[in-house]
């Protein structure tokens, strides 16, 4: 076989253990997951309702052209329907991305930590790989201005930042958009948009028309509770989308996938129910984390990259043990962290007392 040489030094993307293993292996009757961001709140009841009412024809192709859902995301994002491309999930838009302006002697700018499927995808295509360490969790806009040359295909952002949780103020985007140069395709991957506090918001759609060069990525996978049917979309100026449209694939996401986000975009009470919960919830456990004297950064996300006093290994299974999962920090390129996602409010506070208890033992182990 005569592959991509760059594939013998991937591997491919490892999911954590299955809920029933782990309960299997400590014992446990109930495991809260708080290691994929996903909505512990689950999705719009009016998708749940219709499919009760309304089987989908598995035996038909889906709409390739996803109408109805594009006329949804037009008038909810107002933009035309040809600014606009669908994937599975955001992330096979990315992958999109790096096929259609990436390949060997074109390079890629990106933060880190950050999303690794941009590094991943890249390093597919064969392009040279620039990584511009975040500072404080932010990015550091200016190096990466710096960092762009002649070859510089693809700019990555990710705002609010993954898994830093951190935003890049609006006066900052908007400078930095003027001082890209037109050539760079600037990707910023929006993902988490939904739980931005509306002051955070850099309002990016409006900046469509004046930068042919940006495309907005969003999803159905985080706010929206669609994890488990994998669409997403992306916002860009016709033009760039035309280009992308030649790589998507004819029937890249299904007619269940289609139908439901078309009901979740429309669905803005349950929205609004989800960024309340999650804020509060938020709030709640900063307060804790400050009385616990714990550091994290601030987050306009549903997750908290928390500093934690030992490895965020060791951390990640003291609460594995005791039906917790989080992702260890050490795996995020942030050592001495965990990412948590927000849970319920009643969840968070049985995790409290968890992290209480555990932090006095701590202690002690550690004033020996």
């Amino acid at each position: 076989m005569r592959g991509k040489k760059v594939l013998d030094t991937l591997t491919p993307y490892q999911q954590g253990k299955q809920m029933q293993e782990i309960k299997e292996a400590y014992g446990l009757e109930r495991i809260v997951k708080l290691s994929s961001n996903e909505n512990p709140y689950g999705y719009s009841p009016t998708i749940k309702a219709y499919f009760k009412e309304n089987p989908i024809d598995f035996n038909i192709y889906p709409d390739g052209y996803s109408t109805e859902l594009r006329k949804a995301v037009a008038e909810k994002c107002e933009v035309e329907e040809d600014q606009i491309i669908f994937g599975s999930g955001s992330e096979e838009i990315v992958q999109m991305l790096s096929r259609a302006f990436l390949y060997s002697g074109a390079n890629v700018i990106m933060p880190t930590p950050s999303f690794p499927q941009y590094k991943h995808n890249a390093l597919i295509e064969g392009a040279d790989i620039k990584e511009v360490p975040t500072v404080d969790g932010h990015h550091d806009l200016d190096t990466m201005l710096k960092a762009i040359d002649d070859q510089t295909n693809v700019m990555w952002l990710c705002s609010p930042n993954n898994p830093t949780g951190s935003v890049i103020e609006k006066e900052l985007l908007y400078d930095f958009l003027d001082k890209c140069p037109q050539h760079v395709v600037v990707a910023l991957d929006e993902a988490y948009y939904e739980y931005m506090e509306e002051r955070e918001d850099p309002q990016a759609i409006k900046l469509l028309s004046r930068y042919p060069n940006l495309i907005i990525l969003r999803t159905f996978s985080k706010a929206y509770g669609l994890a488990g049917l994998r669409i997403g979309y992306g916002l860009a100026n016709p033009e760039l989308i035309r280009k992308l449209d030649v790589i998507r694939g004819p029937f890249n996401t299904t007619s269940i996938a289609q139908k439901s986000a078309q009901m979740a975009i429309e669905d803005e009470i349950f929205m609004k129910e989800t960024y309340s919960k999650n804020l509060s919830v938020r709030k709640s456990f900063e307060a804790f984390l400050d009385d616990l004297g714990w550091g994290y950064i601030l987050s306009q996300t549903n997750f908290l990259l928390v500093s934690t006093p030992v490895s965020g290994m060791e951390v990640f299974q003291h609460l594995i043990e005791r039906g917790y999962i989080v992702r260890p920090g050490e795996l995020l390129g942030c050592p001495q962290t965990i990412r948590m996602t927000l849970g319920t409010e009643k969840d968070m506070e049985t995790l409290k007392n968890v992290l209480r208890n555990y932090n006095e033992q701590l202690k002690k182990e550690l004033s020996l």
